[in-house]
């Protein structure tokens, strides 16, 4: 079985190290802020200015004017601060980030990463992806497995244009965690339920598959 957006979001939260500075992308990894192991100091960043972005709101804590960088309301954390987007800025291309997490349309096997553009729709740019795909060492990338038609999102070559090239070492989708290494996907865990037969029939690119694969492994609700 798939996993759920919360599901993605609660895998990729492992990844934190207490003490990160994280930048969340729009989608999918928004979620994550919900999903700080608990005890772990992360200070969340985005881009349009804000440091120590906390979890969602609740309906009594909705304030309308603090925002992240999806205009999705968020909570601030004590400690946080705010600032000009330029700032922001700064620190990503400083490399002051220490963990992105950003969501895709496409990755190859060479870690490449297409995020902004799909022919034929009107878009504003690219925003601030460029910036956090040359500016950050360690980025996860969270989407689903395969577009709506069925078509893979991992593949040999991007057909769409790239955000950031050879920059992608880590895939998270809904089907399975993927780390990228000497031009191919590596298999590393795959959905509770979810066969090595599907991933493989579901990823165009070049995926090596190990002896064992474990399962991810969710907290029962």
């Amino acid at each position: 079985m798939a996993l759920s957006r919360e599901q993605m979001a609660q895998r990729v939260a492992r990844e934190m190290q207490d003490g990160f500075y994280v930048n969340l992308g729009i989608g999918i990894p928004t979620l994550v802020a919900n999903y700080i192991p608990e005890g772990m100091e992360v200070m969340l960043q985005s881009e349009n200015g804000l440091l120590g972005m906390g979890a969602f709101p609740t309906e009594a804590e909705v304030d309308a004017d603090m925002i992240n960088a999806g205009k999705q309301t968020v909570t601030a954390r004590i400690g946080a601060s705010i600032f000009s987007s330029a700032e922001s800025f700064a620190m990503i291309r400083g490399g002051h980030i220490d963990l992105t997490v950003l969501g895709a349309f496409e990755v190859d096997v060479e870690g490449n990463i297409a995020s902004w553009m799909i022919p034929g729709k009107l878009v504003k740019g690219m925003g601030g992806a460029m910036d956090l795909v040359a500016g950050a060492e360690n980025i996860i990338v969270t989407m689903t497995h395969a577009s709506k038609d069925g078509e893979s999102k991992l593949l040999p070559r991007c057909s769409l244009p790239l955000t950031g090239a050879g920059c992608i070492k880590r895939v998270l989708t809904d089907l399975a965690y993927l780390e990228i290494q000497d031009g191919a996907f590596i298999l590393k865990e795959r959905a509770p339920g979810v066969s090595v037969e599907e991933i493989v029939a579901k990823t165009a690119g070049k995926l090596i598959v190990p002896d064992h694969v474990p399962e991810m492994q969710f907290a029962a609700q």
